[in-house]
């Protein structure tokens, strides 16, 4: 978001659904008041017409002027049809935020419940908890719009992908990998919006379509940027996350983003919106634009001559929407929205749910790197005392990361240790930026005299946030010789914690004997400190997984933030993006994440041979079976689906929640084109020690073992794909059945 002005094409038929009546503790009617003479009788507030017929009354009554003025986040009221101003703008990332105008903290909603950020959260790889967090976050919208300080529109998730490490906006999406963004931002849609066909709690959105990942880097910003994105990148990466938004998660809304893809604006390319989000997806709900967005192409990318074409263009390019909504009253063992909404105002920070689950939520997404001995977890009766230090050992509102509103509390990293041992707390820096070692003495002083030193470390939103890319991945400032000089003068063993959105490298700290451990946090939210001394004292188990590849520093050497292209160019000494394509050395890679127990997987059963129902070929040879590449439109695929049963083991000795990934690799390496492999499903299962469980997996053939093309097309290769589970590889071969001829 930029400002709070910009146009929002938006559908007016949203507004007419607000007209059922949506009340609470402090909000009257937002139309079509009982109470009003003028307006009751109207055609379009009569509940016993359709849909369609109050819908074409209300909109016949709207003058031009008043339908140009419900185009724009702040909507204007139209008093002579008894309809209330509103505001669309709200944000809800990872708890209710006050970034945008429609939200406010303040009387009986000092604050709400502040989770981690997405980045950390998607180190879960857990689908039931990112659903139960939206869960959690709509109740509290919902509490709030009922008091008058919130609305019902809030534009979350951000599932765009992490595709550079250096992107200040990382932090805020579910990582690097399509079908891991894809599945979070269905979960999380569903949490927030309810499953109830069109009966939402708050109304979700999906955002920046598409290829957007750059804000600010080496003078080229995200309102000048044009993304050459090419057919098989956009098919078979940027898009995929957006597709399942819509198609699995029925988001109700989609944002177009600032830059430009392929030399056209993607809040004015038809192609984009008309043809792919509402056409081939099926949207159904409104696309808005981001904050100035419509106003960016015309101001700043000079895509068109004036204001009115802008808006013009927008329109045409599918900036509107109809879908049919109801927001219902939340009820409670049969209490009334009223009175449950007046008790959620006076105890919203007060739920025990939500702040355990806020608590919960940090555990599962904090990612234990290194455990050399293992030295984790702390004893509390041998690590009396803790040297607690560096620049984040004692914050509160950095562990929340950006797109934040006001946390409901906040433990911080010292605070939760600090219930374990006695502990001597040092800066060592005056912040993240350590432009100095003035602070280094006390700090290496009190690691002589503690039982294990800590040191918190890493970034906060002065070094990569909205508008700030990195210049590198390294620690900022003098960070890395404040770790070494502590760790060389530490007493006992030697932890380092990392906050961060983004990949940092850290190859000196995973190779220096001195340094015991290390744990990523990311933005761990309002109760990040305590769950890192939960993981550092075994009182919780690490099952967190990385959801980004760390890269070394040299990765960055000659590759623009501003090349797109995922795949490796040898003749251009290009490395490619992420796991699916980079082959190159890595600091931890994607999916990397210890624990304290130890997992045994066994493949108990699954197929060998899985025929694949085709409609045979195209005369134009646009599908032909011998190519050994299926289009997925030739393909039947409705439910076919892979269905294997894993069975994990625990052979520890302590209880522990197991990350279960598995990735694909197509036959013989695939195409040069196709990915090198790819995650195609992910679970979570809880295992006490020395138990067992199992686990099924289905693996959708079309959707997940599929590649594209260069030209863009989606196709199932043929042959033997390569399965990987932990450690176990198993082998299932794809053979085409042609069923007929489709005539060309």
């Amino acid at each position: 978001m930029a400002s709070p002005s910009s146009p929002l094409i938006t559908t007016l038929l949203f507004f007419f659904l607000l007209l059922l009546g949506i009340t609470g503790e402090a909000r009257d009617p937002f139309a079509c008041d009982p109470k009003d003479g003028t307006t009751k009788n109207l055609p379009f507030c009569k509940v016993t017409l359709s849909i369609p017929e109050r819908v074409k009354d209300l909109i016949g009554r709207l003058t031009l002027q008043e339908k140009v003025n419900l185009l724009v986040n702040n909507a204007a009221a139209v008093p002579r049809l008894g309809i209330k101003g509103y505001e669309w703008w709200s944000e809800a990332l990872h708890g209710v935020s006050n970034v945008g105008p429609g939200t406010k903290f303040g009387g009986p909603f000092p604050g709400a419940t502040s989770f981690p950020q997405v980045i950390t959260t998607a180190a879960s790889f857990n689908a039931s908890l990112w659903e139960a967090i939206g869960r959690v976050v709509s109740d509290e919208a919902r509490a709030m719009y009922n008091g008058g300080t919130a609305g019902l529109t809030y534009w979350s998730p951000n599932v765009n992908i992490f595709r550079d490490p250096r992107w200040g906006r990382g932090q805020e999406t579910p990582g690097e990998d399509p079908v891991l963004a894809g599945r979070y931002a269905a979960s999380y849609v569903r949490g927030l919006q309810g499953t109830d066909g069109n009966r939402l709690k708050v109304a979700a959105c999906c955002k920046h379509f598409t290829a957007y990942d750059l804000d600010n880097w080496n003078g080229v910003d995200r309102f000048h940027f044009n993304a050459q994105v090419s057919k098989q990148d956009i098919e078979d990466t940027f898009d995929v996350p957006f597709r399942m938004c819509v198609k699995e998660g029925k988001v109700a809304s989609v944002m177009c983003s600032y830059n430009q893809v392929n030399g056209v604006p993607t809040c004015a390319d038809p192609n984009l919106l008309k043809k792919t989000v509402r056409g081939q997806w099926r949207l159904d709900g409104y696309i808005v634009s981001d904050c100035d967005s419509v106003g960016v192409f015309y101001n700043n990318q000079h895509y068109t001559s004036t204001p009115e074409e802008a808006a013009a263009d927008a329109i045409k390019a599918g900036q509107f929407g109809f879908r049919l909504w109801a927001f219902p009253r939340i009820s409670h063992t049969g209490r009334s929205q009223k009175r449950l909404m007046a008790s959620w105002a006076q105890k919203m920070c007060a739920k025990p749910a939500h702040q355990e689950l806020a608590l919960e939520a940090a555990r599962q997404g904090i990612v234990l790197l290194k455990n050399k001995g293992p030295i984790l977890p702390l004893s509390t009766q041998t690590h009396r005392t803790v040297a607690v230090i560096g620049p984040n050992s004692n914050v509160t509102v950095t562990m929340i990361g950006n797109y934040a509103g006001i946390a409901c509390g906040y433990t911080t990293p010292l605070q939760g240790i600090g219930r374990y041992a006695r502990t001597i707390h040092q800066l060592g820096c005056g912040n993240v930026a350590c432009t100095d070692d003035k602070k280094f003495g006390p700090a290496i002083d009190a690691a002589r005299k503690a039982d294990a030193t800590v040191l918190v470390m890493g970034l906060d939103q002065s070094i990569e946030a909205e508008t700030v890319d990195r210049v590198g991945l390294f620690l900022p400032g003098h960070q890395q010789d404040l770790v070494s000089k502590v760790a060389a003068a530490s007493k006992g063993p030697t932890i380092l914690v990392l906050m961060s959105g983004g990949p940092l490298d850290v190859t000196f700290a995973k190779n220096n004997p001195q340094i015991a451990g290390i744990l990523w946090a990311g933005y761990p939210g309002q109760a990040g400190g305590a769950a890192i001394a939960d993981i550092l004292f075994g009182t919780a188990n690490p099952g967190g997984k990385l959801p980004v590849t760390w890269y070394p520093q040299g990765y960055l050497t000659n590759l623009p933030m501003t090349n797109m292209a995922m795949r490796p160019s040898q003749s251009a000494g290009y490395p490619g993006r992420t796991y699916r394509f980079y082959k190159g050395p890595v600091v931890y890679e994607f999916g990397h994440g210890l624990t304290y127990t130890h997992f045994v997987h066994t493949l108990a059963s699954a197929p060998k041979v899985v025929s694949v129902p085709v409609h045979g070929h195209r005369h134009a040879n646009t599908t032909n079976i011998s190519n050994k590449a299926i289009r997925v439109t030739h393909a039947l695929c409705g439910k076919l689906s892979i269905t294997l049963h894993v069975d994990v083991k625990n052979v520890g000795s302590r209880d522990g929640t197991h990350t279960l990934l598995v990735f694909s690799a197509p036959p013989d390496g695939g195409a040069h084109w196709a990915p090198q492999k790819q995650l195609v499903a992910f679970e979570k299962v809880h295992v006490p020690a020395k138990s067992q469980q199992r686990i099924q997996v289905n693996i959708h053939v079309c959707k997940l073992l599929s590649v594209v093309d260069r030209s863009g097309i989606r196709r199932i290769p043929m042959g033997v794909h390569s399965l990987h589970i932990g450690d176990v590889k198993h082998s299932v071969s794809l053979q085409a059945e042609a069923l007929g001829i489709i005539k060309s």
